[in-house]
């Protein structure tokens, strides 16, 4: 009552399945042998059925007793059962399922590592090609150069009349001066006309559809804005400095405008295009009084697009 309980002992899983696989076999060969008996005695009936006790003693097939018909497809079934039993359950039971299982896992793991390897190589390409395209896109924009309209406009956008400014602000023409010196400016033929002489430490790039248009050396001729902004690719910032024409192409190119808003309506022949407010946004306003240099009030404005 209070000694040990006996430990049963356990059988792993593979001996079971052996166990179990043994027992089937045994009940197949059991099957097979009942069989066996059963067809030998069958077939010594159908032969005393017939001779015998004369049963269906008339009745033949191809001139050939229906008894011996009856045997050998009994007899065929018989070779099936003892085929199934000794050749198909041995080369392919389990062990033989088992085996085709592992073929065609150790294929699918084959094709799985390949593709995992197919897809690395891919990935790999596609970062090198990410960060390529990153680096090419930042020493793109390093060295991109910001296009700059610069412009004096009234309050109703007037800029000039007859090709002439139609104001004349010290302090607007300084911080025009300051701003472009160095730089390339962008213009067109009537623009370029209206300067006594090209302005001195600046490349002068002029739009004319003249092509025998005869300039000073040292200006650039070109036949289109595109051109234009083309022959000024190697300044940092070229400034776009009008008229009117050239600034409405140039307005949706530019990446910057500094105007110089003169609070005063005035009439003229050219016109500055109206800032979408939705498109640029105002980064810097400096407000000047009118003075004994300045007739009107005016800002300095800078815009940039969103």
């Amino acid at each position: 009552m209070f000694g040990k309980k006996k430990s049963i002992p356990e059988i792993d899983k593979n001996q079971l399945e052996l166990i179990e696989n043994a027992q089937k076999r045994i009940k197949q060969k059991k099957r097979l042998y009942a069989h066996f008996v059963i067809f030998l005695i069958g077939a010594v009936f159908l032969i005393i059925a017939n001779t015998v006790l004369g049963i269906g003693k008339d009745f033949k097939l191809f001139d050939i007793d229906w008894f011996v018909f009856a045997i050998l497809l009994w007899l065929f079934l018989f070779i099936y059962h003892l085929l199934n039993v000794f050749v198909t359950n041995k080369f392919m039971g389990k062990a033989w399922e088992k085996e085709q299982l592992d073929k065609l896992v150790a294929k699918q793991q084959e094709r799985i590592e390949k593709l995992k390897a197919g897809f690395v190589k891919e990935e790999t390409l596609m970062a090198q090609s990410e960060v390529y395209n990153d680096t090419q896109n930042k020493t793109t924009k390093s060295t991109k150069s910001e296009l700059t309209i610069i412009v004096a406009a009234a309050e109703n956008d007037a800029i000039g009349l007859g090709n002439k400014l139609i104001w004349h602000l010290s302090n607007d023409l300084k911080r025009f001066k300051a701003l472009t010196n160095g730089h390339h400016i962008i213009m067109g033929r009537k623009t370029f006309e209206s300067f006594p002489k090209p302005l001195p430490n600046r490349t002068h790039v002029v739009i004319t559809r003249q092509r025998d248009y005869n300039v000073p050396q040292g200006v650039i001729i070109v036949h289109s804005l595109k051109d234009a902004i083309d022959a000024s690719k190697n300044d940092s910032q070229p400034f776009i400095i009008g008229g009117g024409q050239i600034y409405k192409q140039a307005m949706s190119l530019v990446d910057k405008i500094e105007l110089t808003r003169v609070h005063h309506d005035f009439d003229a022949d050219t016109y500055f295009p109206e800032i979408d407010s939705t498109v640029w946004k105002e980064t810097a306003n400096t407000f000047h009084k009118k003075d004994e240099g300045h007739d009107y009030e005016f800002s300095f404005l800078t815009y940039e697009r969103k």
